[in-house]
């Protein structure tokens, strides 16, 4: 089933699977009117409905030779060597996936207590440990990124990242995972607690398509 999300501004993205997307875009148009035109470029393509409806892309691994749906799913379904790095506060996995299935993995964990409503020195007692045991935590998951992902850099077509923005951030300014986030895109993927069967969905999810699907504009209103 694909995964549909509210983005800002109105509509909803969702997620396609590149075997499903040729279908996807065939049901669009048949819901919408039939297709009127697409724009875009190597980094967008935008398809309009006739009914004004606008599906919109961002293109995953770019660029895209020619910016139509025909060639975007063509682009979709070329085999990829993805670099996985999953990081929450607690827990982080890493792996590579070859189209879609997880080939080298590291799963790692380490306790973070969540905040204390406790006040004065107690709660600041606290604030301390929770912060030590955070930054235990991202190490660990910083190591386990260099050790697993720095030496296959080069050949990965793409770094695809999941879980929380502030503590991916952290292991943006490890200096030794410069090159690996060099080739990260913007998408942060919302996944659960990193584990294993994380990983394996996450690899799935990394070659999917999002589609944001905006509705016709009004004007006059």
């Amino acid at each position: 089933m694909s995964r549909v999300r509210a983005v800002a501004g109105g509509g909803r993205a969702v997620e396609v699977e590149p075997e499903r997307l040729a279908g996807w875009f065939e049901r669009f148009a048949a819901r919408h009117g039939g297709l009127s035109r697409t724009a875009g470029d190597g980094d967008r393509l935008v398809v309009h409905a006739v009914d004004g409806t606008r599906a919109e892309v961002d293109v995953p691994f770019p660029p895209l030779a020619t910016p139509t749906v025909a060639c975007l799913v063509e682009h979709a379904l070329l085999p990829r060597r993805i670099g996985l790095l999953l990081v929450r506060l607690g827990g982080h996995s890493v792996g590579i996936a070859v189209n879609g299935v997880v080939e080298v993995s590291t799963t790692g964990s380490r306790q973070v207590h969540g905040r204390s409503s406790a006040g004065g020195w107690s709660q600041r007692r606290f604030a301390r440990r929770r912060e030590g045991q955070s930054r235990v935590a991202l190490e660990a998951a910083a190591s386990d990124a260099v050790r697993v992902l720095a030496p296959a850099v080069d050949s990965l077509d793409a770094v695809v990242l999941g879980g929380d923005r502030q503590a991916l951030d952290v292991l943006r300014a490890d200096r030794r995972l410069a090159a690996v986030f060099a080739r990260a895109g913007e998408r942060v993927l919302d996944v659960a607690e990193p584990r294993r069967a994380v990983l394996d969905e996450a690899a799935v999810r990394a070659r999917a398509v999002e589609v944001v699907v905006r509705p016709p504009e009004r004007h006059g209103l």
